[in-house]
């Protein structure tokens, strides 16, 4: 892309978005528009030399706002977080509709050149992934459409909108089918958090307060595979980049269990917990994994990240903000928001 277009970034308070502006601007663009609903002190990361707004893209004049004199956008927004909030918040999900359209017809107002979004592996149909043993997920296999119910159904329909924008309006738009994405500097608390942010943070928190239990959803042998941050923003990028228009993933296809997860995880803290498993805790699926037979033919893209490097890394840091927190907590009585750089 050139260096001198404005790029917009939706969902920059978060995770995946704060991690995409942090590249972007290593990469040289000095003209970024960072978006979020959330007050500035609960974003993630955040960057001075960058123009940062607060907006609620749930409304459409504030998608117009953020789409203004953009060349590119990546629509990253979305209300969302691990299993324990997709399961429980269905409507919240699928209210993300109103982001993308909005934002779609924004840009398409706008005169934007590209337009990017995140879509997820809960596109694909359930009866795909009943078993530990899944067969991998590969693009096709998100039609006949049966996908996670809430979540699921908004970025299907909302792969669609794209689809169709720029099949009758000629806005170039991309899409990556996202699975699992972690690490370090995102949510690891609070109900919003994923399977890996969450183990390391049990684990953290045993060592810090020297208990030897852990709770782990389920029996621990639902299988997934998960992304690490920085390979995600690779394929994001490669994507964008890209003449390939059709929905891609971007996921690993190094297949765990939550209990091998688990492993992992103490072995880095170099401890040993007894485990205690709740049977009635949402789940999800009983095994999800990515193909990424397609993204690697088409783009040459395939992630780098070993799970075990990867989850050293997230869990570093993640000690490293209870620590901070619980410091804090003990001067002041008060828990920080997330720390912004």
């Amino acid at each position: 892309m050139p260096r001198t277009g404005l790029i917009v970034v939706t969902g920059a308070g978060g995770f995946i978005g704060g991690h995409l502006i942090a590249r972007l601007r290593r990469e040289g663009h000095v003209r970024i528009r960072a978006v979020d609903c959330k007050p500035f002190d609960e974003w993630f990361q955040r960057f001075d030399d960058v123009e940062n707004r607060t907006l609620d893209l749930r409304q459409a004049a504030a998608c117009d706002e953020a789409c203004h004199g953009a060349a590119t956008v990546y629509n990253l927004a979305c209300d969302m977080g691990g299993m324990g909030f997709i399961e429980l918040h269905k409507t919240e999900c699928m209210l993300s509709v109103l982001i993308n359209t909005h934002m779609l017809q924004a840009a398409r107002s706008a005169g934007v050149s590209r337009y990017f979004f995140s879509s997820s592996a809960c596109v694909y149909p359930a009866e795909r992934q009943v078993s530990p043993q899944v067969t991998p997920l590969r693009e096709p296999d998100a039609y006949p459409a049966m996908p996670e119910d809430g979540y699921g159904w908004e970025k299907l329909f909302s792969e669609r909108m794209c689809r169709h924008f720029r099949e009758d309006f000629g806005l170039e738009t991309r899409v990556a089918r996202y699975h699992n994405v972690y690490g370090p500097q995102g949510t690891f608390d609070g109900g919003r958090e994923k399977a890996p942010a969450a183990i390391c943070r049990k684990v953290a928190k045993a060592v810090l307060t020297g208990r030897s239990e852990i709770e782990i959803w389920g029996d621990g042998e639902q299988t997934r595979s998960f992304t690490y941050i920085e390979d995600c923003i690779d394929g994001t990028l490669r994507i964008m980049d890209s003449p390939v228009a059709e929905p891609l993933n971007v996921g690993s296809d190094e297949l765990v269990t939550i209990n091998q997860l688990v492993d992992h995880v103490e072995a880095i803290a170099g401890v040993q917990l007894r485990r205690r498993y709740r049977l009635d805790a949402p789940k999800g699926v009983r095994g999800r994994n990515s193909d990424n037979t397609l993204v690697q033919e088409l783009l040459g893209w395939s992630p780098s990240m070993k799970l075990r490097d990867g989850l050293r890394t997230t869990y570093e840091w993640i000690l490293g903000e209870m620590r901070a927190r619980d410091g804090q907590t003990l001067a002041t009585g008060t828990r920080p928001a997330p720390s912004a750089t």
